[in-house]
């Protein structure tokens, strides 16, 4: 009796061990059907002395050409000009249209699992090649004290000319001068008209006299 006690107890531990190794088990087999970028070439954080004319992602599982993307930009997140993705099994490869030069690139894919999750990210590279000549800067744009026209030179010495009188203060010296002209002439009228009341006073004293 003990014995088949002892049997069934073993049997029980196994079905648990069992049972909870499954458990353990089912959640993570999900996981594996996600696709998985492998390797990348160039690859995450490189710095290159010569330009890339290739990118090239290598993931876990073969790729959909259908549901696979792969871009190129550069530091200002503006488009780098590349062909289509080119998928051969797991290898999905983009050609770069133009030479790049120096700076930080930002590599973003988007592919499709086989159990059709999408799995996107991204990754940067640096070229830094010390052969590659800078760009040209700009020309600075004239100032804008550069650009004003010269001020006319003030006038010399010789150039300066008196400003001739202005009509009021002719008018006004000539004023004047015939102001004191009608005086004198009143003043000689008036003695005149005084020196004949005199004289005519005379003769009528004179006529009285004689009469």
């Amino acid at each position: 009796m003990r014995t088949r006690l002892r049997h069934l107890s073993a049997l029980g531990l196994a079905a648990a061990l069992l049972a909870a190794t499954a458990l353990l088990a089912t959640p993570a087999s999900p996981a594996y059907a996600h696709n998985v970028l492998r390797k990348a070439t160039p690859a995450q954080d490189a710095e290159l002395t010569k330009a890339p004319t290739k990118v090239t992602l290598d993931f876990l599982q073969k790729l959909n050409p259908s549901f696979t993307t792969v871009t190129l930009s550069d530091a200002d997140k503006q488009p780098v000009a590349t062909s289509e993705p080119e998928v051969d099994g797991t290898k999905a490869t983009v050609t770069i249209e133009s030479t790049l030069p120096n700076g930080v690139y930002t590599v973003a894919y988007r592919v499709v699992s086989n159990d059709g999750h999408p799995v996107q990210g991204s990754y940067k590279f640096t070229v830094a090649d010390p052969s590659a000549t800078a760009e040209p800067s700009p020309s600075p744009s004239p100032s804008p004290e550069a650009t004003e026209p010269a001020e006319s030179p003030s006038p010399t010495a010789e150039q300066t000319s008196v400003a001739p009188a202005s009509p009021a203060a002719s008018d006004s010296s000539g004023g004047g001068a015939g102001t004191a002209a009608l005086l004198t002439g009143a003043a000689v009228l008036a003695a005149l008209a005084i020196g004949a009341v005199v004289v005519l006073l005379r003769r009528r004293r004179s006529g009285d006299s004689a009469a």
